[in-house]
């Protein structure tokens, strides 16, 4: 007679908190149609898309996903609150190239104003912004961004420079263009003449981009004809124009040698 062993009971799975979370924004979605017409536009892939009972959107692009559902009634585009998202990058200068041009192709020009736009990118900077038709923000930012800002600039600087400094937190990080007009523009009368020719010239220069986009070009001349007549060097002449986004905007004053 054989003697059959005892059966070994099976060892249930241990179900355990695993750290390979993925979490994914949901956004308000104003308008369905917008919505698609305008991330589609910059290249992204529609992987679902449901109208009802719900609202329910999902739109894929490179490695990461932006899902929308149905927003509040009374949810004001245009008052910008609606909510948003960060997307961590190793380097943001490719992203924002990428959506510009998709923008140029699409509209025959890059969305600098009202919904949806980006906002400028001066090289070296470490983030950017995209705003959607229904007024979401989502914000890419480089890794090895600065884990603290300065708000009224750097203490490690003075005069001018610190106000360079705190005009350019002030537009990266807050996306408050006028509040960095107003930092420039009295910063310039109160440090202008003790200031170095080059820095003049980076508050003229940030001056002139900022009317351009607070739609105020007024006093552009007068401060173009302040730029053009500093005396700078060829290198300072580039580090004043790769200071703005679109340095073509500097040449009538400060023209391109190439």
């Amino acid at each position: 007679m054989s003697i059959r062993a005892p059966e070994v009971p099976s060892m249930p799975t241990v179900e355990r908190v695993q750290p390979n979370e993925t979490t994914v924004p949901l956004l308000h979605c104003v308008d369905v149609d917008q919505t698609i017409a305008f991330w589609t536009a910059l290249g992204f892939a529609v992987t679902y898309e449901q109208r009802k009972p719900y609202v329910y959107l999902a739109l894929r692009w490179s490695g990461f996903e932006l899902h929308y559902g149905r927003a509040p009634r009374d949810l004001d585009p245009a008052a910008e609150n609606t909510g948003g998202c960060l997307v961590m990058v190793d380097a943001v200068a490719p992203y924002h190239a990428a959506f510009t041009t998709a923008m140029r192709q699409a509209y025959g020009k890059v969305l600098a104003r009202g919904l949806p736009r980006i906002t400028r990118y001066r090289p070296g900077a470490s983030r950017f912004s995209v705003v959607d038709p229904s007024g979401n923000t989502i914000i890419f930012i480089a890794r090895d961004e600065p884990e603290e800002l300065e708000y009224g600039g750097s203490p490690q600087l003075s005069g001018l420079a610190r106000v360079l400094d705190n005009a350019r937190i002030l537009r990266e990080f807050k996306s408050d263009d006028k509040a960095a007009f107003r930092a420039l523009n009295s910063g310039l009368r109160r440090h202008g003449e003790t200031a170095s020719p080059v820095e003049q010239a980076l508050a003229l220069a940030g001056l002139i981009e900022l009317s351009i986009a607070l739609q105020e070009p007024e006093r552009v001349p007068d401060w173009g004809a302040r730029l053009q007549a500093l005396t700078l060097t060829s290198a300072e002449r580039d580090q004043v124009r790769q200071a703005v986004a679109d340095p073509d905007i500097l040449d009538p004053w400060l023209p391109d040698p190439s």
